[in-house]
């Protein structure tokens, strides 16, 4: 066996040796506890509770396989392992199997473990399916619950005016009917109707692209219980907001500026003689999702679109569906679980977020159970070989292109980019497919799901058919543009993918920001700018230029002090002159460690009580 690795402090002297089955942690004294006595914070506890909690999970895998035979060769490979993940901690891990050889095998053995591969392939499969279930649920919950306030909005024409705000309702919106085909959808069908011109549609299509993305953060919650996963995950998961949130940055006041969106899609339909099309449909996973989801729930997905046509019907009519004939059947009858229940749309859709968040939990669970146990050896060396090679040669270049293509071509497919890059983050946070590959499958994903758009355009009266088509090009152009901006040239393609990176160690630190990140980006500031809004026009001018300008200096300090320190004064060369809660996390975390701390003092307080009780009576 070799020796087992020893983690020291950088000073010996000032060490605290504490050991966790056969491994030593050296930790200094100043940084091993979370609070002293008196309550005062010490800078360094959450350091040492990482490595902590770290290192007594290795302990326990490596104690729980010392016995196997197979497992006695891995002992420097388990070293050499952690070594690599203390340098870099976005290393690739060595997916190794822990079993024996498959030489080493007897003929029952190998069938006996061929069987369970195949029984395992087939529950990742289903849990996959359940997965896509739930999320389309999950839609038709929040459809429910936050339609008819979406649709209101629509109407908002005011509000819309306003390109910041256009940008933020696309988001919100998208958020609350969680799908940017919807909301893309109703977007083109107000155009078609003439309640909505073309430059106000394009500033909501760019917020609806931008709202989308927060399924797949979500997603990456899944696998919080693991540091290292979750640092992979939340940062291929954060790749396609950030990608999404720089391309509005640029492209926002580029359109403001110059109609560059209006004057480019113009240019491409100029010479197009517009006829009617009946909008085609590409259904592949819908196909085969909507015989159990239609079992469980029927939306009019009419009541959306006429709520933002100001229909004064639509808001008499519910959510629901209550009737189901057709041309073919007329006197065909609704048979599906939620049908005439006389519950109401609120109890309704709280019900369904309940029943479709426990599906999205428990397949989420099982899917990232079932990968961890198959995705290794060598089918997980064959299978990350395959995804993360460049192309040989001078042809190497084009390999994110290839991916981009494969992304935009199953994303057409399925017709949604929140079900193929939700797919996708279980394995960043594996290590089977990388931060670098997961860029340009997102980047192809967010083209794919331009089609949804294109084919609901097709289906428009002659007479406005080349508006929504306008409206629809625009995205497209949208998503092409902030490529050819993010990704030809190495340096820029670096800065979406370090952004993520940041944000992936911030919240494998501090896990509990993770949740502050979502509720802040897609909640709370496009609330506030609503808000603000509302206000005048004055007082967002007036909030959100200082703040702006407050952000801009921030960032640039920041890049100062790592670049060129010398440049700043001295006060500026280092954040210390600021309070801690302004310059860090720690203060935070260490609040809310207490207060685990309180009911886990309290748990154990009561159990030894109950013990101590059960001693005394005996």
């Amino acid at each position: 066996m070799p020796e087992n690795p020893v983690f020291e402090s950088d000073d010996p002297e000032t060490g605290d040796s504490r050991s966790y089955g056969s491994s030593t942690i050296r930790v200094p004294h100043h940084e091993g506890r979370a609070a002293s006595a008196n309550g005062h914070y010490n800078e360094g506890y959450d350091e040492y509770r990482d490595v902590d909690i770290e290192m007594k999970n290795l302990s326990a895998k490596r104690n729980s396989k010392a016995l196997r035979p197979s497992s006695l060769h891995r002992g420097s490979e388990f070293s050499s392992q952690q070594e690599t993940l203390a340098k870099d901690p976005w290393a690739m891990p060595e997916l190794a199997d822990d079993g024996p050889a498959w030489s080493d095998l007897s003929r029952r053995e190998k069938c006996r473990r061929t069987g369970f591969g195949i029984l395992k392939a087939l529950a990742a499969l289903l849990l996959l399916y359940m997965f896509v279930i739930s999320l389309d649920l999950l839609s038709s919950s929040f459809r429910i619950l936050g339609g008819r306030a979406a649709g209101r909005t629509f109407q908002e024409s005011e509000l819309l005016s306003n390109p910041v705000v256009g940008l933020m309702i696309g988001v919100l919106v998208t958020v609350v009917v969680q799908s940017s085909s919807t909301s893309s959808s109703i977007v083109i069908a107000m155009v078609s109707s003439g309640m909505l011109d073309v430059p106000r549609a394009i500033y909501i299509i760019m917020g609806a692209n931008v709202g989308t993305t927060i399924t797949n953060t979500l997603v990456s919650l899944a696998q919080s219980a693991d540091r290292t996963q979750f640092r992979r995950a939340f940062a291929g998961a954060t790749i396609h907001d950030m990608f999404n949130w720089l391309t509005v940055l640029i492209l926002l006041p580029l359109e403001v500026a110059s109609g560059y969106l209006v004057k480019l899609t113009g240019a491409i339909l100029s010479s197009w003689d517009p006829q009617r099309n009946e909008g085609g449909n590409v259904e592949l996973l819908t196909a085969i999702t909507k015989p159990l989801t239609q079992l469980i729930i029927q939306l009019d997905s009419k009541v959306i679109e006429d709520i933002a046509k100001n229909d004064p019907t639509a808001m008499n009519r519910t959510m629901i569906k209550e009737s189901c004939h057709t041309k073919a059947n007329p006197n065909k009858t609704c048979q599906f679980l939620f049908y005439n229940t006389g519950l109401g749309e609120t109890n309704t859709g709280i019900i369904m977020v309940f029943i479709s968040l426990a599906l999205l939990c428990a397949s989420l669970v099982g899917i990232v159970k079932i990968l961890n146990s198959i995705l290794k050896g060598t089918m997980a060396g064959a299978l990350r070989k395959a995804l993360n090679t460049d192309f040989p040669g001078r042809c190497s270049f084009m390999t994110g292109y290839a991916a981009m293509a494969i992304g935009a071509g199953i994303t057409f497919l399925i017709q949604s980019s929140s079900v193929f890059t939700s797919a996708l983050t279980p394995l960043v946070g594996l290590g089977v497919v990388s931060i670098e590959r997961m860029y340009p499958l997102t980047l192809g994903s967010n083209i794919g799901t331009t089609g949804t758009g294109l084919l609901a355009a097709m289906a428009s009266d002659p007479k406005s058919l080349k508006s929504a088509l306008q409206v629809a090009l625009s995205h497209l152009c949208f998503n092409i543009t902030g490529i050819l901006i993010w990704y030809p040239l190495p340096f820029m393609r670096l800065v979406p993918i370090e952004l993520a990176k940041k944000l992936g160690t911030v919240t494998a630190k501090y896990r509990w920001f993770a949740v502050v990140y979502i509720i802040l980006t897609f909640l709370i500031m496009p609330a506030c700018i609503i808000g603000l809004t509302l206000a005048g026009s004055a007082v967002l001018m007036g909030v959100g230029i200082p703040l702006l300008l407050l952000i801009a200096a921030i960032v640039l300090i920041n890049v100062l002090q790592a670049k060129a320190p010398q440049i700043l004064p001295v006060f500026l060369q280092s954040w210390d002159f600021l309070p801690r809660c302004l310059r860090s996390l720690q203060p935070y975390d260490a609040i809310l460690y207490k207060m685990s701390c309180i009911d886990c003092r309290c748990c154990c307080r009561k159990n030894s009580d109950e013990s101590e009780d059960g001693k005394a009576r005996n």
